[in-house]
């Protein structure tokens, strides 16, 4: 007999984004002539920039001749985007090995599969409120998940305690949902912490181009100690628009050894095992990200999405909501007006100015009463919302 997974039972009925999507389609349905304001799945825009368009090309055109032809890509990474990656390092004062760095089809799916590393009886440890996945990959390897809460009070950057034992600990800076960046201090604590209970970092760098802020850090290898203690995980899909083209870059130190085991080597083993790497195709395209022109492109824009968020803090500032993220982070964190539950606020926002956010429940109870804004819309739209939400609030 087939004996299934039963920590299944133990998820959620359905995703947080897929019943946003199911209220928004039941609202379309019903209101076909209304036009939708979306800023609540964090899916870019914009689209690729012309460097990596122009290197897809390329790599496409050397698919159809013989002497250019790629198979089989090496599992861990083409060498050279590899090397590329190690290079951006080095802006931040990072020295990084080419066989530290390892390239994935995107941060979601590294994600998941980087648990193969860690026995089933450990612990992790999720910083409320959490990204949905962090939580639910965790579950579905029957894994117990300690949760650390944090709120206003602390800007939803909580330090270490004597109750965070954990195996794994998950940090993402700058934050989904939050917005809310870790200074060095205060990662130095988690760093410390990690070193002194061995316990591993799995460091969620996903939106670090966002950061512009001085004493931020855009990865926790800026941290002393970070490189026997942290697997940093980071992708092009907020940075260069990857959404829809998968590809993203893990960073295993090879000082990071528990209980006699490298796991930098275990990763090696671990990706020639179970992929056959990423397409030279996409690799191609990503390769560009990293040239000076390409930098330039992806960096422009990040600055229209940034512009969308001064739009809607812009907004909020005026009307006295207390709010987090934004100018470090391509989200924004809002205290819900009037008391109201965050999908209480959703409703509200949907039926009366068609503007669809994410209701922070979803993220765990410690997001009940805060809404998230995403700011990968369209910049136009995201003006308009902002003046949507105004008159609404001011009422």
């Amino acid at each position: 007999m087939i004996v299934p997974n039963k920590n299944y039972n133990n998820l959620k009925d359905s995703y947080l984004f897929y019943n946003i999507a199911q209220k928004v389609k039941a609202y379309q349905e019903k209101n076909p002539d209304k036009h939708l304001y979306k800023m609540g799945i964090g899916d870019v825009s914009l689209p690729l920039c012309k460097s990596v368009i122009d290197a897809l090309h390329k790599a496409v055109e050397n698919q159809g001749n013989k002497e250019t032809f790629h198979g089989y890509m090496p599992e861990c990474g083409d060498a050279e985007l590899r090397s590329l990656i190690a290079e951006y390092y080095k802006k931040n004062g990072i020295s990084l090995d080419v066989e530290e760095v390892f390239v994935s089809s995107g941060a979601s799916d590294e994600l998941g599969d980087i648990l193969d590393l860690f026995d089933k009886s450990s612990k992790a440890l999720v910083i409320e409120p959490v990204y949905p996945a962090y939580v639910d990959a965790n579950i579905m390897a029957g894994r117990k998940i300690i949760h650390l809460d944090s709120g206003k009070d602390n800007g939803f950057l909580p330090t270490p305690n004597n109750d965070c034992n954990a195996d794994i600990i998950y940090i993402c800076s700058p934050n989904n949902p939050t917005g809310a960046v870790f200074t060095k201090e205060l990662l130095k604590k988690w760093v410390d912490f990690a070193n002194g209970n061995g316990a591993v970092i799995l460091f969620d760098a996903a939106y670090e181009a966002f950061i512009e802020g001085e004493n931020l850090p855009h990865s926790i290898f800026e941290i002393e100690g970070a490189k026997t203690c942290a697997i940093e995980i980071c992708s092009l899909s907020k940075t260069a628009g990857f959404t829809g083209t998968r590809l993203g870059y893990t960073v295993i130190p090879k000082d990071l050894e528990r209980d006699g085991m490298s796991f930098n080597t275990m990763w090696v083993r671990n990706r020639t095992t179970k992929t056959n790497g990423v397409s030279y195709i996409i690799q191609e395209g990503a390769k560009a990200v990293f040239t000076k022109e390409g930098q330039k492109e992806i960096h422009q824009n990040i600055a229209v999405y940034k512009e969308n968020a001064k739009a809607l803090m812009k907004t909020f500032d005026e009307l006295g909501i207390w709010y987090c993220g934004g100018k470090n982070a391509p989200y924004i964190w809002v205290k819900c007006p009037n008391n109201m539950t965050s999908w209480e606020f959703f409703d509200y926002l949907l039926n009366e100015i068609q503007v669809v956010g994410t209701p922070g429940e979803g993220f765990g109870k410690c997001g009940e009463g805060y809404f998230r804004f995403s700011t990968f819309g369209d910049l136009e739209d995201t003006k308009k919302a902002a003046i949507l939400l105004k008159s609404l609030l001011l009422k």
